[in-house]
């Protein structure tokens, strides 16, 4: 592989100003609108000299929120600060920080759609 293996991810919504004011606020970022002519979207902050990769949040008519099978990890200096945001901002805990062994540790929480996601950092 000569590239990151992950380009991009989405978050699918259904109301979009509940789920930008959530996001924003847990990781303390603003998310900005790209002009797509279909669909509303907004992207995560990207920094293309930097590992990893960006996403964005999409409110997509026939694409509920919800239920899939996909799970996005975002990275933390300590995933328990993120964590502690989620509840204040309208989403709930699965699993409280955890170890996951000489990798870290790991978070999985909910959104305000009903989107698990996960939490992770090193320390």
């Amino acid at each position: 592989m000569t590239e990151n293996p992950v380009r991009w991810f989405e978050i699918y919504v259904q109301d979009m100003n509940r789920a930008k004011k959530f996001y924003e606020s847990v990781f303390e970022a603003k998310l900005q609108r790209l002009n797509t002519p279909d669909f509303e979207m907004w992207s995560f902050p990207m920094l293309k000299d930097r590992m990893g990769s960006s996403g964005a949040l999409v409110k997509m008519q026939g694409v509920p929120s919800g239920g899939n099978s996909t799970l996005v990890y975002f990275a933390c200096t300590d995933c328990a600060v993120e964590e502690a945001r989620v509840g204040k901002f309208g989403g709930r805990i699965h699993k409280a920080k955890m170890s996951i062994g000489e990798y870290g540790f790991i978070s999985l929480v909910y959104d305000t759609e009903g989107n698990m996601f996960g939490l992770h950092s090193l320390q």
